[in-house]
Formats: structure tokens, C-alpha cells, sequence
């Protein structure tokens, strides 16, 4: 194994009627000794009552980089057409130094209509979203190499999707991480979909985190094998149960042998 297993949870701000239940879940997940703690941006839930209880992600993340000592933290993704990409660059410069440089920067295409509809951005199309994605992380990655003072580390990009013409060259270009919803056999075709793509701009696809849901402890080795090497559990609120989570960190830890816990 070329890179130790990670284990994410995604706290989605979904049904949680006060903050505090979120902050809650927040310090059981890093005391139970996840890697990374990621949100969602959206405005409205994605399950449930379409207009139910939602919290907003960057000012979240704000809050996440304060309350934590450890984890990384980001979004799963952020919607790329929802900020100006310039003050999205700044956002996350301010939120990787309050962090002290555990900021993961994750960004996606969009494509929640509703969201769209309601807050009064564009929907267009997928391709249409998709060439805003990379007109934005170019000016985003411009932006972040001026800003005063510089972000504490290099901010990893993780960049969500798995469209096979655009999006993975977009991975291939700027993604340290790239998180997809594929299956296994879909998942091994888009590597080398993806490896096309590193040649052809110069990069190397090996150094690219391969980031997936996690599929049980039965099937997350057959991802392994595949390249994987971040599995995220999703949680909803208002109960943030984190059962789900802590058999995958214990899981991640037998095939870990070698590595230091979480806890550390």
C-alpha cells in the first residue's frame, strides 16, 4: 500500500435544528479519531423536508477549524458557481489559517436545482456548470498564489465528480484528491480515463488521492486494491449517529498496521 487508509465523516447540515448538535458531532468524530471531518454546500436539504433545518458551509468550516485540534476539514464539495472563485480562494486562505493549515478545498460543478433556483444562480447545464468549474479554478488557484499572507500549507484541492471528458481533466490539472461515485468496475475504468488525462497536460495521476463514500469493511479493500485511499461516511442530523463511523475507523486501523491511529 502505497498510502495509509483515511477515514472522513461527512456531517451533512441537514435537519439539525440548533448548531449545537453539529459542534456536538464535531468533537465525538475527532475524538473517535476520524482524518477528516467534511460538510456539504448547500443551502436546502437533499433528503427529507425540502425546506427543512440547513446550515451554510464556509462559515461552518470557520467554526470547525476553531473547535478542532487535529482533523483535516472541508467541503464535500463546495458548489463551484455558488462564490466568486477569487473571494472562495480568500475564504479558504482565512480558513486554512485559522486552522493552522488543515483546510482540504473541495469543489464541484453544482447540481442541486433547487439550490440554484431559490438563492438566484444560473442552473444552465451540466456543461454549462462545468465550464464555469474551470474558468473558476483557474482564477482560484491564481488567486490563492497572491494573496498576504500566503495559506499555511499548499491547500490540497479535492475535486468531486466523474464526468470523464471534463471533469477528469479538470482532476488531472489542478485535484490533489478527486472523489467519485463510482462503482468498483466504474471506478477502474475512470483511473485510466484519468491516467489519459495526466499525460496529456504533464502530471502525474499516481500522486492523486482516490476518495469514494464508504462502500461497508466488505468491499472497501476491493477499493483499496483500486487505488483508494480516503473512504468518507456520510451522517445526517438532527442525531448524528456515528456508529457507521467508528467501525470504519476501527477498520481502517487493522489495515493500518504500521500507521499511527488517528489519535495521535
Amino acid at each position: 500500500m502505497s498510502r495509509a487508509v483515511r477515514i472522513g465523516v461527512q456531517l451533512q447540515p441537514q435537519h439539525a435544528p440548533k448548531y449545537g448538535l453539529i459542534r456536538d458531532a464535531v468533537l465525538r468524530a475527532e475524538d473517535a479519531g476520524v482524518d477528516v471531518v467534511f460538510n456539504w454546500d448547500h443551502f436546502y436539504p437533499l433528503t427529507g423536508d425540502p425546506v427543512g433545518a440547513h446550515f451554510e458551509c464556509w462559515t461552518m468550516l470557520a467554526a470547525f477549524a476553531e473547535q478542532t485540534e487535529r482533523v483535516e476539514i472541508g467541503a464535500l464539495v463546495t458548489g463551484g458557481g455558488y462564490r466568486n472563485p477569487d473571494l472562495l480562494a480568500d475564504m479558504a486562505r482565512t480558513v486554512d489559517h485559522i486552522s493552522d493549515g488543515r483546510l482540504i478545498l473541495g469543489i464541484g460543478a453544482g447540481w442541486f436545482q433547487h439550490d440554484y433556483d431559490e438563492y438566484g444562480y444560473e442552473f444552465g447545464t451540466a456543461g454549462s456548470r462545468l465550464d464555469l468549474l474551470k474558468e473558476s479554478m483557474a482564477r482560484l488557484t491564481a488567486r490563492l498564489k497572491k494573496l498576504n499572507p500566503q495559506p499555511v500549507r499548499e491547500i490540497p484541492i479535492l475535486i468531486g465528480g466523474g464526468g470523464e471528458r471534463k471533469t477528469l481533466r479538470l482532476v488531472a490539472e489542478y485535484a490533489d484528491i478527486w472523489h467519485s461515485f463510482a462503482d468498483l468496475e466504474g471506478l477502474r475504468h475512470k483511473n485510466e480515463v484519468l491516467a489519459q488525462h495526466a499525460a496529456a497536460v504533464g502530471a502525474d495521476a499516481s500522486r492523486i488521492e482516490r476518495s469514494v463514500p464508504w462502500p461497508g469493511a466488505d468491499l472497501a479493500p476491493k477499493f483499496v486494491e483500486a487505488g483508494v485511499g480516503l473512504f468518507t461516511v456520510g451522517v445526517s442530523g438532527p442525531g448524528y449517529d456515528l456508529g457507521e463511523l467508528e467501525q470504519a475507523i476501527r477498520w481502517r486501523d487493522e489495515v493500518n498496521p504500521e500507521q499511527v491511529s488517528g489519535l495521535a
